[in-house]
């Protein structure tokens, strides 16, 4: 039997409005300018405020950072329209739609990169000088395609062939194949589509300009030698191939010159881009001063002409077309306004938290990177009254400028470790230190993680060997024997 039940229970929704500003949050100054660049595209009463008019709102005797700094208190200090709770509550909450063109459970956004010719182009201009018939061309076209980042060939040959053979039915046998892989191998640069780290540093060797003697030691330690090699056990190689010290040296100084990454760097899909900071931080009078680096992102407004419409002219309008235009351009306003809000509250945010962030590591920016203080996103949430999922999308993918240099948001938050009076000293300290050991290590026997924790104790910071052996893997540093010279 069916019934009807009444239940009363409280339920907390995120108004698309929150979802806005919570996304704005995450983006980072030139990403927030390409969403506001779409966002003009999509709304019609939504426009960007000229620079000149812009700069005519500064007072004269003002510097551009006392004004931003004037603003941003009127900001805060509710002089500026906001809009409350209220406000959303009564808003029709299907009036925002945000420009969806991605994932909406997170926007992802990159700034394109300049197209620029690549290694795969750098390469297929070569394969055609060669005198080839259209299928070996095809071979190499496939050998090139199968070319990663580092500048080795990914696929076996015989797959190639393989794969070739069977959906487009170009058949040339394994010797063939073979020789147009040596020709793409001798292409600048030198030992790329090479299958191993071996065979590129043999290919590069037989360029090189060298006394017959020494070039034949070289290649016999990268072939009989090479797994001594490798591992650094140069005694090992001594003994093999019947060598003094000094000529070991000779030959390893030869090999040190020798591209292990021949495609490194080269691609035309590297993703590589300029840090600009999101966030200054300058030192004015004895005072750390904070604000945004924001002077490209477009300064926004409502169209006056659509406001004026919307206000005066849409009210007598009475006909059906003409309710469907009237509702359109309410919409529209309403979407821009809380994308503007959204926008100030996003500004608002991100300099609440860096002020107290340089509160809180003065010490950091006053002295340098030894005086990172241990912080934990919480040490900054609680103060403002901010839930640390806020925090965690202000640090996310932001860089600031500082008199100590540029750094990730994230870098200011890490763990603590004791040290034997009791205080506690920054793990980002701790890897700086073990960085300085290492370096001034003696290179013929380099320090184990083991000895580095022994004299990290004696320095008075509690550290076990695993640890160290975590902070070393994070700096990129090798093992103590993959560390060894002669």
């Amino acid at each position: 039997m069916l019934t009807i039940n009444q239940k009363l229970t409280q339920q907390l929704t995120l108004l698309p409005q929150q979802i806005l500003y919570q996304k704005l949050l995450q983006l980072n100054n030139l990403t927030l300018e390409q969403k506001i660049r779409e966002e003009l595209d999509q709304n019609p009463v939504l426009e960007e405020i000229p620079v000149e008019e812009v700069e005519q709102e500064m007072p004269s005797e003002a510097s551009p950072l006392e004004w931003e700094l004037e603003e941003i208190q009127k900001e805060t200090a509710g002089e500026i329209e906001t809009f409350t709770l209220e406000d959303f509550m009564n808003d029709d909450p299907e009036a925002y739609a945000p420009y969806q063109k991605r994932d909406e459970e997170e926007e992802q956004y990159s700034l394109p990169v300049p197209e620029k010719p690549g290694l795969t182009e750098h390469l297929l201009n070569q394969l055609r000088l060669l005198n080839l018939t259209p299928e070996q061309f095809r071979i190499g076209e496939e050998i090139i395609g199968n070319i990663d980042e580092d500048g080795y060939l990914k696929a076996d040959l015989k797959d190639i062939l393989r794969d070739i053979e069977l959906f487009e039915h170009i058949k040339i046998s394994s010797d063939e194949a073979e020789r147009i892989l040596k020709q793409i191998q001798k292409f600048d640069p030198i030992g790329i589509a090479s299958r191993n780290l071996q065979e590129c540093l043999l290919i590069q060797l037989e360029e090189k300009d060298l006394s017959p003697k020494l070039k034949n030691l070289v290649r016999k330690i990268l072939t009989v030698g090479f797994e001594d090699f490798k591992n650094k056990r140069y005694v090992a190689l001594e003994n093999k191939l019947n060598i003094t010290r000094e000529e070991l040296k000779e030959a390893l100084n030869i090999i040190q010159y020798l591209n292990p990454k021949p495609g490194e760097g080269s691609l035309s899909n590297t993703n590589f881009q300029q840090i600009f900071p999101d966030l200054i931080v300058e030192k004015i009078d004895n005072r750390f001063i904070v604000y945004l680096n924001d002077r490209n992102v477009p300064q926004l407004r409502i169209n006056p002409e659509y406001e004026m419409l919307a206000k005066k002219r849409l009210k007598k309008i009475k006909s059906g077309d003409e309710k469907e235009i009237k509702k359109f351009i309410k919409e529209k306003i309403d979407s821009a306004k809380w994308f503007i809000d959204a926008i100030n509250q996003r500004k608002v945010t991100l300099l609440r938290v860096m002020n107290l962030i340089v509160e809180k590591q003065r010490d950091f920016f006053e002295y340098g990177e030894k005086h990172l203080k241990p912080m934990i996103y919480k040490d900054i949430a609680e103060p403002l009254n901010l839930d640390i999922s806020t925090i965690s999308r202000v640090v996310n993918g932001k860089y600031v400028q500082s008199p100590v240099g540029i750094h990730q948001l994230k870098y200011f938050f890490s763990e603590g470790l004791e040290t034997i009076n009791g205080e506690e000293i920054s793990n980002q300290n701790v890897k700086i230190r073990i960085k300085e050991l290492i370096e001034n290590e003696n290179k013929n026997n380099p320090l184990t993680d083991d000895e580095i924790a022994k004299l990290l104790n004696q320095e008075g910071i509690k550290i076990a060997r695993r640890t160290v052996a975590k902070y070393r893997e994070q700096l990129g540093i090798p093992i103590a024997k993959m560390r060894r010279e002669i």
